[in-house]
């Protein structure tokens, strides 16, 4: 509980923040509702119990780093879904209870006067929280926390639908090219943000997630999205009201479910500059036995140092299993850990490239930090994020994963040394870095984004505050 509030703070804007309860989601959200409170306004974020219970467990429950962000949490419902795997069932049970609790929140923290909100901020996936809000007459901010080009697709697919581009499962013919701009990489069929290869039923529910994202941006005061706007200008220019208010970044790696391993960060201070292979899959992608053992071995080939991430949940199998004698040999020049601080990681001198899945927070940490990336992705916005990474940005090589094929050791070990020896997609990663830190520097544009927001919140709480 929140000690008494001193006079002159009982006026600081109140805004509410809810996550769709994923790490990839949760993550980014916390990071901006910690940036906007430093601003002066106050922040409660909303958690699912399970999530909340996770994070505060990966911390060691060590709370004191939301930085004087309120936590608050709300049932999800997920007790009553018999099997946890059925997304539908899990997308409609969470949304049913999540939304009336959601309400209750709000409506609670309106009857007090010092309480009331003036504006949610909400995960675009969460189209109930937007309409829980416009119902009760608060201002919405929409958070995008993947790519933009993935928002102008999303925003695009009724008119795609429509003209019979794509049918009513997300589906197009495999030449598919969507071209929004000129100067913008088409978008390809196997690109497509809700592709989910070998799961139709599965990808038809991604689709109409993707599809419901419409509703929630036309009814929203404000977007905002984890990106920057020189990273890219047209696409940002296609969605004219859009703030890109990133790379979001936090020295403490806010919103973890994973307890770090930060014993990693010492191993990197022995190694050689610009030596170490980060490998590191996110918090959902899973390697079957084989595939695994590959990697493994493609590392043990290459011959550098490497930290590798290997969570619990890795792998196909319930024990992971590494190759014999793999350990041993690798023992003098290899970290295996199950999470690490991964913004550090990325910062750290000695790390050389970046083995990645291509999720977007790992996308924005690797280019705020100069890294080049080996990409191998597995679903959702990570092929989209892969095609963005290697052929429009050109800071990284694709793995070139087919969909059934077993990548080999030799082949793992040959992108390695392309992308290594590759001196252009270095330059290229070092100067978006520097264009990544401009940014969020006083006066960059990211910077001047969150400073507009806020400015308009403080307004627009004011107003609220005017109609007692």
């Amino acid at each position: 509980h929140l000690s008494a509030v001193p006079e002159s703070m009982e006026r600081r804007p109140h805004i509410v923040a809810i996550p769709f309860p994923a790490q990839g989601h949760v993550g980014p959200l916390l990071k901006l509702s910690r940036q906007v409170a430093h601003h002066g306004i106050r922040v409660t974020f909303v958690n699912t119990e399970s999530v909340h219970a996770r994070m505060l467990k990966a911390s060691g429950d060590d709370d004191r780093r939301w930085d004087g962000i309120e936590m608050v949490t709300i049932p999800d419902g997920m007790e009553e879904v018999k099997d946890p795997r059925d997304i539908e069932k899990v997308a409609e049970m969470r949304a049913k209870v999540m939304s009336c609790h959601f309400e209750e929140l709000l409506r609670k923290m309106n009857s007090s006067r010092d309480e009331r909100v003036a504006c949610i901020v909400a995960d675009a996936t969460l189209g109930w929280a937007f309409e829980v809000a416009e119902k009760m007459g608060i201002k919405r901010a929409l958070f995008w926390p993947a790519a933009v080009p993935g928002l102008v697709l999303s925003l695009s697919l009724p008119h795609l639908v429509e003209a019979g581009v794509i049918d009513d499962c997300g589906s197009a013919p495999s030449d598919t090219a969507i071209q929004f701009s000129p100067k913008l990489p088409a978008v390809k069929a196997v690109d497509f943000v809700w592709r989910c290869p070998g799961d139709q039923r599965m990808q038809e529910i991604v689709f109409r997630h993707a599809m419901g994202v419409t509703k929630p941006v036309r009814i929203s005061n404000w977007l905002l999205c984890n990106s920057f706007y020189e990273l890219d200008p047209i696409a940002c220019g296609l969605i004219p009201e859009l703030l890109p208010v990133g790379p979001l970044t936090s020295t403490d790696c806010l919103g973890n479910f994973w307890a770090e391993d930060r014993t990693c960060l010492n191993w990197l201070d022995l190694q050689p500059c610009k030596s170490v292979i980060y490998v590191a899959f996110g918090s959902l992608a899973a390697f079957g036995q084989n595939q695994f053992e590959e990697l493994a071995l493609g590392l043990e080939l290459s011959g550098h140092p490497f930290l590798w991430v290997v969570r619990s949940g890795f792998t196909d199998v319930d024990k992971i299993k590494y190759p014999d004698g793999f350990l041993e040999r690798v023992s003098d020049r290899a970290k295996i850990v199950s999470w690490v601080p991964q913004e550090k990681v990325l910062a750290h001198p000695s790390v050389s490239c970046f083995v990645t899945h291509c999720g977007w927070n790992s996308t924005m940490d690797g280019i705020s930090n100069g890294v080049p990336f080996l990409c191998w992705p597995f679903f959702a916005d990570q092929f989209y994020n892969r095609s963005y990474i290697c052929d429009a940005l050109r800071v990284g090589l694709d793995m070139k994963a087919g969909e059934a094929e077993i990548i080999s050791r030799h082949k793992i070990q040959a992108q390695l040394e392309q992308l290594l020896s590759d001196v252009q997609i270095k330059e290229n990663a070092e100067r978006l870095r520097g264009m990544a830190r401009r940014s969020v520097s006083e006066g960059g544009s990211s910077s001047a984004n969150i400073q507009h927001f806020v400015e308009q919140l403080k307004r627009c709480s004011e107003a609220v505050h005017h109609c007692d």
